[in-house]
């Protein structure tokens, strides 16, 4: 009896399954991981990202980085597992700030090297499981090779400020990274009671040299005073209000009133004045000098504010207001009746300083300093949005240091310490298991591998002397870049993040064991298709006419591809020719 297997699918879809599944996978995994492991380390390459509208192009609004999350954000995939190392990538810059290159290489040679085992009959549940069993003893050794002081110690801030500097050696700012490292510690420290980034203003103006950079010692909003009002005020009792304060409220929402004399309207238009006046009086009862709304303030209630020696500050956007409302230790009001009991702020001084050719409101010996504002100052607008990007990186992964004071050794030293606990542990597995603990081993000392790639040295011999000094007992032996040797990491000062080094090693397994555990794949149909590219065409258009973007594309590969991939490509792969693999992507990507 013939057996009848139902289509599931629907007419035109296409299913992928197998190997050809399993391939489609590895082929996205090692084009993302080659597109930003040349960025990986203090030698790192930047990008050049190029938006794909042609106004976009036009109007220059290229950007050049070598921040792995902006990068991959940035570019448009179609492939399952590329899209799984982006949300890796995002979800690390997110949580720790650092270490969004290093997680997606990571994943990507530990498919890489699964791969490998594939092709020689082991079976992705064996594999999986070695890569978990390999985890475990990666974590515990990284434990045991952490340490940590109190929070309150001069010594755990020289701590901080090793990271911070660690953090920017492979960003933009290198060579300013002193002056960076110790703007970025004293920006987190006065905010270590509240750790939210939001509070941390960065302003950035064109014009200087990105040395000019600073820490406000108060706090900046980008506005400016109100017309005859003085441009300096001392002791201020503030206000910060979200509130409307116009008296045109008939005009302003389109109402219609039927009228039989201009002397109603004029009696309609008093009686709004009347409502503000009010107002303005009940706000004024609570005792401020200083008035500042999220909203407009028109003409009318300015002129009782002046009248009465307020200095009042307009329009001030939101975010701006809830950093200022921390710094000040006051509420935001939307209402104020006079039983009511406003907190108010306090600041010694208010006053209007120019930066570049702007004038903004600088506010000065705040109660709380719950919030601060950097300065940034630079040639050009590449360069400024560079800047904020790599300190936003220092300062999350400072906040995420204070949060957890633990500290490891960088510069491929915890790699390779890891690493040898992992050798370790596949000399003691019996059976294939230990082939994949091999390969999770070998996949943790490709990050030195690739650091000194971008630096230019010989990465196998350097490698293969670190390995041998980690053997030996010297668990301090590390990369040193400037000398293109190995060197004690304790010595030269490098360090990182425990908790960002452990993120990295568990969500890239954690990516690499959910590509590889899949073994099929289905398409859309060809209707359902043209509907969805219908509707990415849609998102594109809008996300590129406001971000910048470049295009890859991984197709998923037929029959046929995949022998010439298998026959043809496979064994020069495996035998270290990456140009005749980046040749056979490069062929393929629309």
């Amino acid at each position: 009896m013939n057996t009848v297997i139902p289509d599931v699918l629907k007419q035109g879809a296409q299913e992928d399954k197998g190997e050809i599944a399993r391939l489609q996978y590895f082929v996205g995994a090692i084009a993302v991981g080659d597109l930003v492991k040349s960025t990986l380390g203090p030698r790192g390459l930047d990008k050049i990202l190029t938006p794909l509208n042609i106004e976009g192009a036009r109007s220059h609004q290229h950007t050049v980085t070598n921040d792995g999350a902006t990068i991959l954000k940035s570019v448009w995939l179609d492939n399952p597992v590329s899209k799984i190392l982006v949300d890796v990538s995002m979800q690390q810059d997110n949580k720790c700030g650092d270490g969004t290159t290093g997680v997606v290489v990571l994943a990507s040679e530990m498919l890489r090297n699964a791969e490998t085992l594939i092709e020689n009959k082991i079976h992705p549940q064996i594999i999986c499981d070695g890569y978990r069993m390999a985890l475990k003893i990666a974590r515990e050794s990284l434990l045991k090779s952490c340490f940590s002081h109190d929070v309150t110690s001069e010594i755990f801030k020289e701590d901080m400020l090793k990271i911070a500097k660690t953090t920017l050696s492979s960003k933009l700012l290198t060579h300013e990274k002193d002056h960076f490292a110790q703007l970025a510690v004293n920006a987190i420290l006065r905010i270590k009671n509240n750790l939210n980034l939001d509070l941390i203003q960065i302003i950035k103006k064109t014009g200087g040299t990105i040395k000019n950079s600073y820490l406000e010692d108060g706090f900046i909003l980008e506005k400016r005073i109100g017309i005859n009002q003085p441009k300096c005020l001392t002791k201020c009792k503030i206000m910060i209000a979200n509130t409307p304060m116009d008296t045109d409220k008939i005009k302003i929402y389109g109402t219609k009133v039927n009228v039989n004399s201009f002397e109603d309207i004029e009696d309609l238009e008093n009686e709004e004045k009347m409502k503000m006046k009010k107002k303005v009086e009940n706000i004024i009862s609570h005792g401020c000098n200083v008035f500042i709304n999220r909203q407009l303030i028109y003409n009318y209630p300015e002129q009782i504010f002046r009248e009465n020696d307020i200095m009042t500050i307009e329009h001030s956007d939101f975010d701006g207001m809830e950093r200022l409302a921390n710094c000040l230790d006051a509420e935001i009001a939307s209402t104020f009746e006079k039983e009511l009991n406003i907190k108010l702020g306090y600041c010694e001084k208010i006053d209007e300083v120019i930066i570049g050719e702007d004038k903004l409101i600088r506010f000065s010996g705040c109660k709380k300093n719950g919030a601060c504002t950097i300065i940034l100052r630079g040639a050009s607008t590449h360069i400024l949005d560079e800047s904020e990007r790599s300190l936003h990186d220092a300062l999350a992964v400072l906040a995420e240091t204070l949060k957890d004071n633990r500290v490891v050794l960088g510069a491929g030293c915890s790699e390779m310490i890891m690493s040898n606990a992992v050798d370790n542990l596949a000399r003691t597995v019996e059976g294939k298991r230990s082939l994949a603990i091999e390969a999770y081993a070998k996949a943790l000392r490709q990050i030195p591998t690739y650091i000194l790639d971008n630096g230019g040295f010989d990465s196998s011999e350097i490698v293969s002397k670190m390995r041998a000094q980690h053997t030996k007992g010297n668990t301090y032996a590390g990369i040193d870049i400037v000398n293109g040797d190995v060197g004690n990491v304790m010595e030269l000062g490098i360090y990182e993040s425990y908790n960002a080094k452990l993120s990295q090693i568990t969500s890239a397994t954690e990516a690499r064991s959910a590509a590889r555990s899949a073994e099929r794949s289905a398409e859309r149909s060809e209707e359902r298709s043209e509907e969805r590219s219908a509707e990415r065409s849609e998102e594109r258009s809008a996300e590129h006419a406001s971000s910048q973007a470049c295009a890859v594309r991984l197709p998923f590969f037929h029959f046929s591809t995949f022998l010439f991939f298998h026959f043809s490509i496979f064994p020069l792969f495996y035998f270290s020719i990456p140009s005749t693999f980046h040749l056979f992507v490069r062929a393929h990507w629309k």
